[in-house]
């Protein structure tokens, strides 16, 4: 069981940036893909982006493409999105996942990851 913390989410203006952290309870924590969805208000929840279990290779919605990028560092059991450029339409509740099937390649569907954190809540005003 792996149990997934969130942090870092906040008020922003139009413009300005945020980073999210999401720290990992799971020692095999490099076994793991890793990813960031989030949740608008009356919107299903969407993919926003993953980086394998290594770090070598990211993959990234296209809304947020150019604007955000996704870390980790296996040895803290840490995952990052930093987010620049923040519109008003990235207001959301954001959520990080893990993908236990790393020797499966990157994937945007939710069915494919086991375990969820809380969520943090980022709110960008216009």
């Amino acid at each position: 069981q792996v149990q997934l913390v969130e942090s870092g989410g906040g008020l922003v203006q139009a413009g300005g940036s945020l980073r999210l952290s999401c720290a990992a309870s799971e020692g095999a924590f490099s076994r793991y893909h890793m990813g960031w969805f989030r949740q608008a208000p009356g919107k299903e929840r969407e993919f926003v982006a993953v980086i394998s279990w290594g770090g070598g290779s990211t993959y990234y919605a296209d809304s947020v493409k150019g604007r955000f990028t996704i870390s980790r560092d296996n040895a803290k059991n840490t995952v990052c999105l930093q987010m620049n450029d923040l519109k008003p339409e990235d207001t959301a509740v954001y959520y990080c996942a893990a993908d236990s099937q790393y020797y499966y390649s990157l994937s945007r569907l939710e069915g494919r990851y086991d375990y969820w954190g809380q969520g943090t809540q980022v709110t960008v005003s216009s």
